[in-house]
């Protein structure tokens, strides 16, 4: 990685990139995490105000009752406040990006834990971790069709923006549930979550509303690629309703 990706190039990655769960075992040289540790610093956020850490820890530093065997654990911590786990996902998504635009794999990791020793070090709140490294498999999609996802008929009411939607529509989530819905509007696109039954939302509405932040940080990207304004509010009463959905913020554009 001789120098920090263009989020042009991270917009084009999102076409192509795939969930990697088999690695090569080397570690990454010292430039290379640091790097990551660099870009990290740079990445845009949803709240400016919530402060989070990462920490690049290896496999003897994780707990999973499901193990991926992999050389690198980035385990990300934040304060626990306001919408921290769609700042969480909102973050860590551009770095997902970062690394497949960089020829090398990752994978969210949702069943993983930091060891205690991990958890005192931090002030703040353990959130979720992302495994990475160099792929020992296919780290790129042939092409978009090569994605498993809901159609965006499915996904969204309103028939603006279709470049922007496609892009949200390609975020990856947990068990890849696509939790979002988007109302289009000429100038705004309300997101909303899919409201789960009791025992998906017991296990996981934690990783749905990260899942909000993976695919709100394709949608801003894909704001940037087209010239649109990208600015991200919560209305303090809902703009709009959509059935079996809550309203979670609106992008105007």
């Amino acid at each position: 990685m001789e120098e920090l990706i263009a989020k042009e190039e991270l917009y084009q990655t999102i076409f192509k990139r795939k969930s990697i769960r088999k690695y090569q075992q080397q570690k990454l040289s010292v430039e290379e995490l640091q790097e990551i540790k660099d870009f990290l610093k740079e990445a845009e956020v949803i709240d400016p105000e919530i402060k989070f850490e990462a920490k690049i820890v290896d496999s003897d530093q994780v707990k999973s009752l499901i193990p991926i065997k992999a050389p690198h654990y980035l385990q990300f911590f934040s304060e626990e406040k306001g919408d921290y786990l769609l700042n969480a996902g909102f973050i860590l998504q551009q770095l997902d990006l970062f690394l497949a635009a960089n020829n090398l794999g990752s994978c969210w990791f949702g069943m993983a834990k930091p060891k205690k020793e991990i958890i005192a070090d931090s002030e703040l709140e353990y959130v979720i971790t992302l495994v990475f490294g160099r792929a020992a498999e296919e780290n790129i999609r042939d092409s978009i069709e090569d994605f498993d996802r809901k159609t965006l008929s499915e996904i969204k009411e309103g028939n603006d923006h279709y470049d922007l939607l496609e892009a949200a529509r390609l975020a990856p989530s947990a068990t890849n549930g696509q939790p979002w819905y988007f109302k289009v509007e000429v100038d705004q696109i309300h997101l909303f979550q899919n409201e789960p039954n009791f025992i998906k939302k017991f296990f996981y509405e934690k990783m749905n509303r990260i899942d909000m932040g993976i695919t709100l940080a394709h949608l801003w990207l894909a704001a940037i690629e087209h010239d649109y304004n990208f600015n991200f509010k919560k209305y303090s009463q809902a703009p709009a309703v959509v059935e079996g959905y809550n309203y979670l913020g609106t992008v105007e554009i």
